[in-house]
């Protein structure tokens, strides 16, 4: 019986019904609702307001300092009692910031004014406990912390200062995690990561570049995946004035139409930059996808410019006024073979032959044009020749029930009709010309025996085969 009587008692003690509830409210908000922010502030609010009927029940007002006239029991469990309150009330708040406070949708900032507001929710508590908990003079402690803030204020000027240049930087966005950016002291990288301190970089050579908020704050940024993720680009050509700039102009322009990586929009254009005796500078500008395909679409772009070059009979412009007569005169000594001869002699596929094959196999080559506009073959037609383009640029276009899609484009140099040579199949698509187009045909009969005889030509032949195949049907995953 006393064991019950002194069971209940123990039950009925103030200080253990406040512990338990108070322990049983942050089993349940911090462990089972962790990750439920809505479900979780609506439990830390329950048990606030039961914390709160609780404490009024037993005759302790939370909000107001306890009487020196209690017993020391009553003063400590008082005390006590109003801890847990003020701390619930303080973490009901947190819950209510965490699920319901954002800053436009947009999840940097809202985390950042998160951040902010509970910490200014946790210094208010701890005032609020130590004026009416502890009766310690908070409003002298206020006046008298502006010294201590002073000097705290020197003494950490460095960390201060990349704190509030972090926050500015997280509200203005002036990028984002993903985007490359470039500072005016020649720094450049892919932001990793932002946070109050420091800016973490990954530079293109792999490197992490930690950057402090202060320093970002202050320097001159350019944001090169803003306000998208495509890239402008300008490369400068330099080409010998024996040509009208107008010609150049069309050649350049020829040149951006044949590349399949840069982006239609918005146009590529091309302007002339200087003219003078010893050179016609051209700008060619067009745009990429990402910052990433600027080199590989470099790469095609020169490559297009050397064909196009070569392909129209313009030169190159040399460095130094005094190297072009040298240039000159290497060149007019090339250009007394034929153009079929040349052509073959700029095209890999036939570097294995000999001058001799080389000029029999040009001896036999038919030239054609096409204006544009004009089809040169349609999509699954036998051809029964290799076709070299000379000069312009061509598009390959495959037809399928639903649509009919761009697989690819052909410039000076590039040839095709291998299919009907190898295995006998149609054109795997349309091929149309996009400006006046000049080709050079090889019939089978006079192809065959170099295939026979040299079988680098039929693997190189095979391979660009298997390449357009490609670029009609995609990988299955």
């Amino acid at each position: 019986m006393s064991t019950d009587l002194n069971l209940m008692m123990f039950a009925q003690d103030p200080l253990v019904q406040t512990g338990v509830l108070a322990s049983i409210g942050a089993l349940l908000t911090h462990v089972a609702l962790r990750n439920r922010p809505t479900h979780r502030f609506a439990g830390q609010l329950f048990f606030f307001t039961a914390l709160t009927v609780l404490l009024f029940y037993h005759g302790v007002v939370p909000y107001e300092a306890g009487t020196s006239n209690s017993s020391v029991p009553q003063r400590v469990f008082a005390g006590l009692a109003r801890m847990i309150w003020w701390t619930n009330g303080a973490l009901s708040l947190v819950g209510f910031v965490r699920a319901f406070l954002t800053f436009e949708r947009r999840t940097r900032e809202g985390r950042l004014l998160q951040d902010l507001i509970i910490g200014m929710i946790y210094v208010g508590t701890a005032l609020s406990i130590a004026a009416n908990v502890f009766n310690f003079p908070v409003g002298t402690l206020i006046a008298t912390s502006g010294v201590f803030a002073i000097i705290v204020g020197l003494a950490m000027q460095s960390t201060l200062s990349n704190v509030f240049s972090g926050i500015a930087l997280n509200i203005s966005r002036p990028y984002a995690i993903g985007d490359w950016i470039s500072l005016g002291d020649g720094i450049e990288g892919q932001v990793l990561e932002t946070n109050w301190r420091a800016t973490h970089l990954l530079s293109d050579t792999n490197d992490l570049i930690i950057l402090p908020n202060s320093s970002l704050a202050k320097a001159t940024l350019t944001n090169l995946s803003g306000p998208d993720r495509s890239h402008g680009v300008t490369l400068t050509v330099r080409i010998s004035p024996n040509v009208s700039p107008g010609a150049v102009s069309s050649v350049m322009r020829d040149v951006l139409l044949s590349c399949t990586s840069i982006l239609p929009n918005p146009p590529p254009t091309t302007h002339i930059q200087s003219l003078d005796a010893d050179a016609i500078e051209v700008k060619l500008s067009f745009h990429v996808a990402k910052l990433s395909a600027v080199g590989t679409t470099k790469d095609e772009v020169f490559d297009l410019v050397y064909r196009h070059v070569k392909s129209s009979g313009m030169r190159f412009a040399s460095p130094s006024a005094s190297m072009q007569p040298i240039l000159n005169n290497t060149e007019s000594s090339a250009s007394t073979a034929s153009t079929p001869l040349r052509l073959l002699n700029a095209i890999s596929l036939f570097s294995s032959l000999t001058e001799d094959e080389k000029e029999a196999l040009a001896a036999t080559m038919s030239r054609r044009t096409f204006r544009k506009g004009d089809v040169v073959v349609e999509q699954g037609t036998v051809m029964a020749a290799l076709v070299i383009v000379r000069t312009g640029v061509l598009a390959v276009t495959s037809r399928t029930e639903e649509e009919e899609i761009e697989t690819g484009r052909l410039a000076p140099g590039d040839f095709f009709g291998e299919g009907g040579l190898l295995t006998g199949a149609g054109t795997a698509g349309t091929v149309r010309a996009l400006t006046f187009v000049v080709v050079y045909e090889i019939a089978l009969e006079n192809l065959a025996p170099l295939i026979h005889d040299r079988p680098g030509i039929a693997e190189e032949l095979g391979a660009a085969l298997l390449h357009r195949k490609q670029s009609i049907d995609p990988p299955t995953k």
